[in-house]
């Protein structure tokens, strides 16, 4: 077999390859034997045809293209090989000769990853936001502890802002109660926002056993998106008792015994929770940095199945599962369609782009990935995912993802060394280490390349 390789954009090839006739003997074996399982011929034996018969009856056309079909991935894939070329999805192959006996022509092209050079990226610069926790933020943390153990009491008043009522709901779409439009005995804490819209104002001032229609577009159920007429009626107004703030409440919330030691904890939980969001923040900046620094041209076929792809995970799972159609979600986003087309299209060309280059510096620092790192990763995805590590490992082998999974840790080694060698400093000119933060710039570089 001989081949040789076209350059036909940075992104694509064509392969021309020549088989002799002779290296075609195993698949035209192979196709008399399929052929001979298939047919049958007066006075032979299922899979006892001579070959010769089989041509005179079927003609040798048949025979052959069944060969070809059988020989050309194992070609095409030693010629690829021997171009050394990483291919991007199928080729489109095209047969330009076939003369029985002396040999089989043909083309393949095929999208490739583009070769890319990798500049010095150790001057890169970022600047990021500062570590700063306020007594606001600690009194907003308290505060948000202190209404987890807040406490009801029945009244007997009309109901105001803040108090949790019980509350019974028929909802009606053109005059009829739908099957699943029905809630008696639902809490809610008004104010909240975590019900139908319009509820709030229509339970205000309402007391228990009084009722109230008001109409609100359905969030969810079997008439999600339709107008309907909703009727609540109040069965019991409680109003919410927060705790006092002082020792007894610490010892109440948490491990600690004094209301100082508590507001200390949160304080210092909350710079580790700012610690991780700057550090994310600057291994972004430091990617957009890093993408500016390297032309990478994206295949175009590849683009158009990454943006189908994004649409459909959209459409088909995230909004069927909050029961919104993507009309309904670029509304309430107030997105144009053509706005979503753009945003959607720069998000898949970053996302591919980010994986090019990020792939590139693993061959060029000799990147490994070990078992401990790769099992890190794992229990990471599984926790995302709402999966124990044993079902996420599972799934992952059964789908043949594993070298999915090798990547996304593999990209992410990477990233940290832009990072490492990037100077990032904050808001008030501070110098930020981020030199111990690999675990965490591993997980903003699957985020992104996945985003």
């Amino acid at each position: 077999m001989k081949s040789a390789v076209e350059t036909l954009n940075p992104t694509r090839v064509r392969l021309t390859v020549e088989v002799p006739f002779e290296e075609l003997k195993d698949s035209l074996d192979a196709a008399y034997k399929k052929i001979n399982q298939q047919v049958t011929v007066k006075g032979f034996r299922k899979g006892k045809i001579p070959a010769r018969v089989i041509d005179q009856r079927f003609g040798r056309g048949a025979v052959l293209e069944e060969a070809v079909n059988d020989a050309l991935p194992k070609f095409y894939t030693e010629a690829v090989n021997e171009a050394e070329l990483s291919p991007l999805g199928q080729p489109d192959v095209d047969i330009t000769e076939l003369k029985d006996g002396e040999t089989l022509n043909f083309t393949a092209e095929v999208d490739v990853r583009p070769a890319l050079e990798i500049p010095d990226y150790s001057g890169i610069e970022v600047e990021v936001d500062a570590v700063e926790v306020t007594d606001e933020d600690v009194e907003k943390s308290v505060e948000q502890l202190r209404e987890r153990f807040a406490s009801t009491s029945p009244v007997e008043r009309a109901a105001e802002d803040g108090d949790v009522v019980t509350i019974d709901l028929e909802a009606k779409v053109d005059g009829e109660v739908l099957e699943d439009g029905i809630a008696n005995g639902v809490s809610y804490t008004i104010g909240s926002g975590e019900l139908l819209d319009g509820v709030d104002e229509a339970v205000k001032g309402l007391s228990a056993g009084e009722e109230a229609t008001f109409t609100s577009e359905l969030k969810g159920g079997s008439a999600a998106g339709k107008e309907a007429e909703v009727t609540v009626k109040v069965t019991e107004v409680a109003k919410r008792e927060l705790p006092e703030l002082d020792d007894e409440f610490a010892q109440l919330a948490s491990e600690f015994d004094t209301l100082d030691e508590l507001k200390a904890d949160s304080r210092k939980r909350l710079a580790n929770m700012k610690q991780f969001d700057q550090a994310t923040q600057a291994q972004e900046r430091v990617l957009e940095k890093l993408l500016e620094l390297v032309e990478v041209p994206v295949p175009e076929k590849l683009l158009e199945d990454e943006i189908n792809t994004r649409k459909h995970n959209l459409e088909h799972h995230q909004l069927a599962q909050m029961g919104l159609t993507l009309d309904k979600y670029l509304e309430i986003q107030g997105k144009s369609a053509e706005e979503f087309e753009t945003e959607t299209r720069e998000a898949a060309v970053k996302g591919i782009k980010t994986q090019f280059v990020l792939d590139e510096l693993v061959k060029k620092e000799n990147l490994n990935v070990n078992q401990e790192e790769l099992t890190e990763h794992l229990m990471r995805r599984a926790a995302s995912s709402g999966m124990s590590p044993d079902q996420f490992a599972q799934a992952v082998v059964e789908g043949g993802q594993v070298p999915l999974l090798v990547g996304e840790v593999a990209r992410g080694k990477a990233l940290a060394v832009v990072v490492e060698a990037a100077s990032v400093k904050d808001t008030n000119g501070e110098t930020v280490d981020l030199s111990d933060e690999d675990e965490e710039t591993e997980a903003a570089a699957e985020e992104t390349t996945e985003g």
